[in-house]
């Protein structure tokens, strides 16, 4: 078996689907279809059942070639909490950042991205000003009226 280092992870092992040979450097090693094999990776990770670490986390964000500036705001959490949770690779995740990385992976390789949509309108909550809202009571019942105002929240 082969010791995947280059994945970023420390237990992943290559029964077959890669080949040893030489270069003028030492020993050089060939994978059959990397990018599949990182999807079935990725699948592996976000199907266990444990709390992911910092290190899965890191292989999952760049397997959806994703910012952790970007991947923080979509989890609600701050890029400097997303990088120390990186940094500290066989630390659990806290529950919720747990649960939604695996929802926007699970989304990013093959779903239908109405999770990621859900979750960037959320990310994006944090960069807009709030419409005041009013309602009005009309013959057809109580109805939403837009106005120009915004409060400063």
């Amino acid at each position: 078996m082969y010791h995947y280092k280059e994945s970023g992870l420390d237990d992943i092992f290559l029964v077959n689907g890669y080949h040893i040979h030489k270069t003028p450097y030492g020993e050089g090693v060939a994978i059959e279809n990397t990018p599949g094999l990182h999807k079935a990776i990725g699948r592996g990770l976000i199907a266990l059942p444990r709390p992911l670490n910092g290190a899965e986390l890191r292989f999952l964000r760049l397997e959806m070639e994703i910012t952790q500036r970007n991947l923080a705001a979509l989890v609600g959490t701050t890029e400097q909490s997303l990088r120390l949770w990186e940094r500290k690779r066989g630390k659990a995740l806290p529950g919720s950042a747990d649960r939604l990385v695996r929802a926007i992976y699970s989304e990013y390789i093959g779903s239908d991205g109405s999770v990621r949509r859900m979750l960037d309108r959320l990310a994006e909550l944090d960069r807009v000003k709030v419409e005041r809202m009013s309602f009005q009571q009309t013959r057809q019942g109580w109805k939403l009226r837009k106005t120009s105002e915004a409060r400063a929240d």
